[in-house]
Order: C-alpha cells, then structure tokens, then sequence
C-alpha cells in the first residue's frame, strides 16, 4: 500500500540527519507481519540474492530495457556512482552512527550500497548520471501489537537531466516495478515465515 509522505517525514528517524536535501520520492508499507525484532530479517531479505526475486514479466523487462539504455547513455559509470561524482553519505554520519553496524549492501538488480542499519532502521544509497537515491527501510508498529516494514525511496535528481529521468520512468515504477516488487517481498516473507515455522 503507498503511504503519504508524512508517513516518512513525521517519523524521528536518523536519515533524517544525513539526507535532509534529499527528496521524498515514494513511501510504501511493505506487507511483512513481524515482531518488534525482525528488521533484520528484512534487510537479510532484500540483500540475498535470489534468481526469482521478482516474479513479473514486465518487471524483469523494464529493467533489462534500464541496464541497456544505460549502457547506451553511459548513464551508470564507475565515475557516476557514489564516492566519485557524489560523495557518500557515510560522510555525514554522526559518530553513533559510523561507530555501529553498517548492514549488508545490495547487489542486484542495482547495487545498493549500505550506509547504516539500527534496530529499526536501515539505510542504503545508490548514484549514477541521473540522481543519487537512499534506499530507506523503517520497522514500525502496527498499533495493535505487530509491526511490519516501511519502504521508503528518497532522491537528489542531478540536475535538468535527472529530473526529466525521474519524470519519465514514474510511470513505468507505478505500473510495472513497485507492484511486482510488492508482490515478490509479501511473498518471500510468507515462504520463510513458513521455513522458519517449520524449522
């Protein structure tokens, strides 16, 4: 389900201290039932590599038709991404947090590299030719005792060309990628729910 921004910016989170000129591109609540702990399940998660990750046709064709225009534009070189054309917003951590737990990076299908991972709280961020963008997952409650995950993806466009990137793929991301995505991250989450009932 997408949440308003509120959603994200009323929270106390820490991203908050490192990425304030970022904007809020889209907050969504992820469906993963869990317990106050299992933040770190979802992070492990989201950063296994797994061959079915997401099971929509149209999601693995729009991001084979991303990774070659890509290529084309030269859109993801080595000095694009972050610590060479943006530095990293490892930066800017205050010392709690640069002195804690940094949390697994991603691999694919775009590298993701982490920036800090708290309890509650886990942080990524990813640069090319287009944007700089924070990968946010937040643990919250429920109110009624459960808690689940909170996906939320900030952006910093780089400059006339970003934002024209970003105008042009949103639809794409509403209809194709995020519903699949949705989709796959319920479903992971059930499947080792049921491994772990099991085991």
């Amino acid at each position: 389900m997408r949440l308003p921004r509120t959603a994200f910016t009323s929270r106390p989170w820490r991203v908050h201290e490192i990425a304030d000129d970022f904007r809020v591109e889209d907050v969504w609540a992820l469906p993963t039932p869990g317990g106050p702990d299992d933040l770190a399940r979802l992070v492990a998660q989201f950063t296994e590599r797994d061959d079915d990750r997401v099971d929509s046709v149209v999601y693995r064709a729009l991001f084979a038709v991303r990774w070659k225009l890509g290529r084309l534009f030269r859109l993801d070189r080595p000095k694009s991404g972050v610590g060479a054309r943006v530095a990293t917003l490892r930066d800017r951590l205050p010392d709690d947090l640069r002195a804690g737990e940094r949390g697994p990076d991603i691999e694919e299908p775009a590298k993701f590299h982490s920036v800090f991972l708290t309890h509650d709280e886990w942080a990524a961020e990813m640069a090319n030719s287009t944007m700089h963008c924070v990968l946010h997952l937040g643990w919250v409650s429920d109110g009624s005792g459960g808690y689940h995950g909170v996906m939320t993806v900030l952006v910093k466009p780089n400059g006339l060309l970003g934002r024209l990137y970003m105008l042009g793929i949103k639809p794409f991301r509403y209809v194709g990628v995020y519903p699949a995505l949705l989709r796959s991250i319920g479903r992971r989450w059930r499947l080792n729910a049921r491994r772990d009932a099991v085991g």
